[in-house]
């Protein structure tokens, strides 16, 4: 079932996105080389905690899931394109780092993705990375009352494929609200025009994810959480949490 949201409901998932948005700020400043991904989990589980929030992603466990999931935020690092655990490796001079976070505040949750460079930072990186944003972007624009969840995907494809990125679409974007995970499916990639009719007051978090290498495949890490690139390319994940109004979109994941 698709709930649709009340301006007062998006005005109390807008306070969980405030949240996730401090939490990459603050993750964003202490990522540095020499640094773990387990520490950088610890910045963001006290970030939550000082908000008296919750974290979204603690405990979780989905059917692809090993087990349920350890941390506040996925620390996806290089060839690591989703759900990278935040473990002991210590980041080195020129990685790339995606960093997914979701909180949850009064019972309403909110999701959202950054992905930077660590260090000195690579062009093409760099690249992949504005790309991304842009993806992301096209998504988002096209997020409006009338429109069709297919014109969503498409936007995103023609820029991250028009870039010469691979896409996948078995991780899309996802309804949003009192679950982090609700109806309905949000496509990476689609046709213009078809899929369900957009509506005010539907809530949905947006997550393109692009692979350097320009291959679509992918395959599951051995710890049983990591997506990678199937050719072990540089990838990238963003992410926003977007009401549709009558207004069109808002994000909902910003400081």
């Amino acid at each position: 079932m698709i709930e649709l949201k009340s301006a007062g409901e998006i005005d109390a998932m807008r306070e969980a996105g405030r949240v996730v948005a401090a939490v990459h700020a603050a993750v964003r400043e202490r990522a540095a080389v020499g640094v773990s991904l387990k520490k950088l989990d610890e910045v963001a589980r006290t970030v939550i905690e000082e908000a008296k929030a919750g974290a979204s992603f603690l405990g979780y466990h989905p059917s692809f899931g090993a087990t349920p999931y350890p941390g506040v935020i996925c620390t996806s690092v290089n060839g690591v394109m989703l759900h990278g655990l935040p473990s002991p490796y210590r980041l080195r001079d020129g990685d790339l780092i995606s960093i997914d976070c979701g909180a949850i505040v009064d019972g309403w949750h909110a999701d959202g993705t950054v992905s930077f460079a660590v260090g000195e930072p690579r062009a093409e990186d760099l690249k992949l990375i504005r790309v991304a944003e842009e993806t992301l972007a096209a998504g988002i624009k096209a997020a409006v009352p009338g429109g069709r969840m297919g014109d969503i995907g498409h936007a995103m494809s023609t820029v991250g494929r028009g870039a010469g990125y691979g896409m996948q679409n078995d991780f899309g974007g996802h309804g949003i609200g009192r679950a982090m995970h609700e109806s309905p499916f949000v496509p990476n990639e689609a046709r213009a025009g078809r899929g369900m009719r957009l509506r005010p007051g539907l809530v949905i978090a947006i997550e393109p994810s692009l692979m350097a290498g320009g291959d679509d495949d992918y395959y599951m890490a051995e710890d049983g959480w990591s997506v990678c690139s199937g050719d072990d390319s540089r990838s990238v994940h963003v992410e926003h949490t977007v009401a549709i109004t009558a207004d069109g979109p808002v994000i909902l994941t910003l400081p």
